[in-house]
């Protein structure tokens, strides 16, 4: 062990110490550690090393007041000075092959879909990291998700440039407190997947979420009998309020499915997001047809 906390080094103190920052203070950003923040990012293990992504930085007051209302209304999202948007960018790599008269279709293919789509969030974390390691906090946010049509507007993003996630960045207000995760044991399986017992699962659960159980409210009610109906039927959704009932609380597990990520939504709009893709210039889910030059 070393001086520099509980963990042997201070690369361990830095990744055990992470915790999302959705407080941050007035201190600006100062220009050089952005910069070593992003140099970081860039330099992040990528497919081929193609770097298959762009990220969108604005630091605008106007714009970050538009993105947390596009992402959901969340208005802290606004006073963090420096905002990163994460975009899986193909339009770059085709205009160099292009230019080089080399063939390309990834644009086409879920390959580099997949891959592209690790790299862009690898690029992320890099950065999130990076930050930390300088006092920085950060939050990631994935609405984005929501509001395809609208950044593309905003942005002025070109064919096949697709957001992926948004980075909120800034110096914390206050001190953070990193979230209990599940144990190592109830992740890391050795050599292929161990299925946990009942018992096992739970506990494993409920460490985690030590000391988070939920009030019961008549709207909390009314709101899970709904989901559950929805989703599972009426049968189902009395025995979820019977659960809730002989506990005397929400647990966790029905405040994430029926309050918080609303299991009935949750599926609605799959077709959409495909099409959204379409429009942005992917057809990575269709079969492959290879078009003509002109001659």
């Amino acid at each position: 062990m070393t001086e520099t906390g509980e963990h042997p080094n201070p690369t361990l103190d830095l990744l055990m110490g992470r915790a999302s920052c959705r407080d941050f203070s007035r201190r600006r950003i100062p220009p050089e550690v952005l910069q070593k923040i992003l140099e970081a990012g860039t330099h992040a293990a990528t497919g081929g090393n193609l770097q298959p992504y762009s990220i969108i930085k604005t630091e605008k007051e106007e714009t970050k007041q538009r993105l947390a209302e596009l992402c959901g209304r969340q208005y802290f999202m606004a006073s963090a000075p420096v905002m990163l948007l994460f975009c899986i960018d193909w339009h770059r790599l085709r205009r160099w092959a292009e230019l080089e008269v080399a063939p390309y279709t990834s644009a086409s293919s879920f390959r580099n879909f997949w891959i592209s789509f690790q790299d862009t969030i690898i690029c992320a974390q890099s950065i999130c990291t990076a930050a930390d390691s300088l006092g920085v906090g950060s939050v990631y946010i994935g609405m984005v998700l929501e509001c395809l049509t609208e950044l593309r507007d905003m942005f002025r993003l070109p064919d096949a440039v697709f957001p992926v996630v948004l980075l909120c960045l800034g110096y914390p207000a206050e001190e953070l407190d990193p979230a209990r995760k599940l144990a190592v044991e109830a992740v890391v399986h050795d050599e292929q997947y161990r299925e946990m017992d009942d018992r096992e699962l739970l506990e494993a659960f409920a460490e985690k979420y030590r000391g988070r159980e939920l009030k019961i409210t008549p709207e909390r009610l009314e709101t899970i009998a709904r989901v559950c109906r929805d989703v599972h039927g009426e049968p189902f959704a009395s025995r979820c309020l019977k659960r809730i009932e002989d506990n005397g609380h929400v647990n966790m597990a029905q405040y994430y499915f029926a309050l918080h990520y609303h299991a009935n939504r949750m599926p609605l709009g799959n077709e959409t997001f495909l099409e959204r893709m379409e429009e942005f210039g992917f057809d990575w889910f269709k079969q492959y047809r290879p078009p003509q030059e002109d001659v």
